[in-house]
């Protein structure tokens, strides 16, 4: 499996941006979105900037990667819980095409 990292640019260069996220700092090629200013978010994967993304965006995936890494390190849920606190106590919801399905399948 591939996940790129949401990463923020703190220094641009022609071409290329140096990038931290997490503990982590990288040279990442920005051909595939440009020039982008100081502070903004990309998804990195494979060392190339493949997405610019809000920072909203690149905290809600950082939260998920990290409850990815609570699940694998065997957390406990409430670890996970305060990572999507929009998702605790409610029931979860189908997309609309697996309600259409699931309506179609019921006898």
């Amino acid at each position: 499996m591939c996940i790129a990292i949401p990463m923020q640019i703190v220094e641009r260069r022609e071409g290329r941006a140096i990038c931290e996220t997490t503990g982590r700092v990288e040279d990442v090629d920005m051909a595939l979105v440009g020039d982008l200013p100081i502070g903004a978010w990309v998804l990195v994967f494979l060392g190339a900037a493949r997405e610019q993304v809000s920072e909203e965006r690149a905290r809600q995936i950082t939260d998920a990667l990290g409850a990815l890494t609570i699940a694998l390190d065997g957390g406990d849920r409430q670890q996970i819980d305060v990572l999507f606190p929009d998702l605790v106590d409610r029931e979860p919801e189908l997309p609309e095409f697996l309600r259409q399905q699931a309506q179609t399948a019921e006898p």
